[in-house]
């Protein structure tokens, strides 16, 4: 009898689409990720930046790469992640998490740049069949909590699940003079939530009382993925894979589950995640 590996899951801080072509302590930590986890029969991302009026997984066979923002250097736009799609698995992801409805989007999305820019880092020979999971802009946050934790046994399936956003995430108050340091108003509300991750995580949906939240995540779109991963932990802590803060706005805070790993984070390239892109922090989509 065959045993499936039990797959750990994570939430990825992602910040700016330049990390896609960096190497330092964050895209580090995601590579010490990808090689720490079992092969996945495919990997599952919330990622923030599908953001829409619907909940739908990409179910098509071979998805494609999405450049999803402007005012950056051409080769970031000329970078491709050509991972297969797996519609068998998209109809697991429908079938376990009903009577919630799930639609599959044949032709309209693929591989946006919240998920290939961790990916080309973690998994970079792209073999592994990639998915996404749409955040459904009119449902509130317990409403992600609860489908997150209806999403726990693809888990037992072999499906990695990863969200990416920051929790973090305020592009009107992005200062580039400060490439790895955070604004006493971000690192409240970071290490609010990193309080809570690491002993209850379903407990992140109620920080909308917090008194920065207001600055910290001024759209629900970044700080969405979370409560994936938080769903699927319910009451299991959380581990720290790396922190730390970009452009005073940005939290690159990331978290894994039921992950056994060495301490990630200080091969070669330590330090900011800083970019190399000149554009106004407002024509730029981080």
């Amino acid at each position: 009898m065959s045993v499936t590996t039990r797959m750990p899951a994570a939430f990825l801080g992602h910040g700016s689409p330049m990390n896609a072509l960096e190497r330092n302590r964050y895209t580090e930590a995601w590579r010490e990720f990808g090689r720490s986890v079992p092969r996945p029969r495919a990997i599952l991302v919330v990622s923030a930046h599908w953001y829409t009026g619907a909940t739908a997984v990409t179910a098509m066979p071979q998805p494609r790469t999405i450049h999803d923002f402007y005012g950056f250097p051409q080769e970031l736009f000329d970078v491709r992640y050509d991972a297969p799609g797996d519609p068998e698995v998209a109809q697991m992801v429908s079938d376990v998490v009903k009577p919630t409805w799930v639609g599959h989007d044949v032709d309209s999305w693929g591989i946006d740049h919240g998920t290939w820019s961790v990916l080309l880092h973690a998994f970079p020979d792209a073999s592994i069949p990639v998915l996404q999971l749409s955040l459904n802009a009119f449902k509130d946050f317990d409403h992600h909590l609860d489908l997150g934790r209806r999403l726990a046994p693809l888990r037992d399936q072999g499906v990695l699940i990863i969200g990416s956003g920051n929790i973090v995430h305020n592009l009107r108050a992005v200062d580039f003079d400060r490439p790895d340091a955070g604004f006493d108003w971000a690192r409240r509300f970071n290490e609010s939530a990193r309080e809570i991750l690491e002993s209850d995580p379903t407990g992140v949906a109620a920080l909308d009382g917090h008194r920065d939240f207001g600055l910290a995540v001024p759209t629900p779109d970044h700080y969405l993925p979370l409560l994936y991963l938080a769903g699927l932990a319910d009451s299991e802590p959380l581990d720290v894979l790396v922190d730390g803060y970009a452009a005073g706005s940005l939290s690159m805070t990331a978290y894994t589950l039921g992950l056994d790993r060495r301490e990630p984070g200080t091969g070669a390239g330590g330090g900011a995640a800083t970019s190399r892109c000149d554009a106004p922090p407002l024509d730029s989509n981080l």
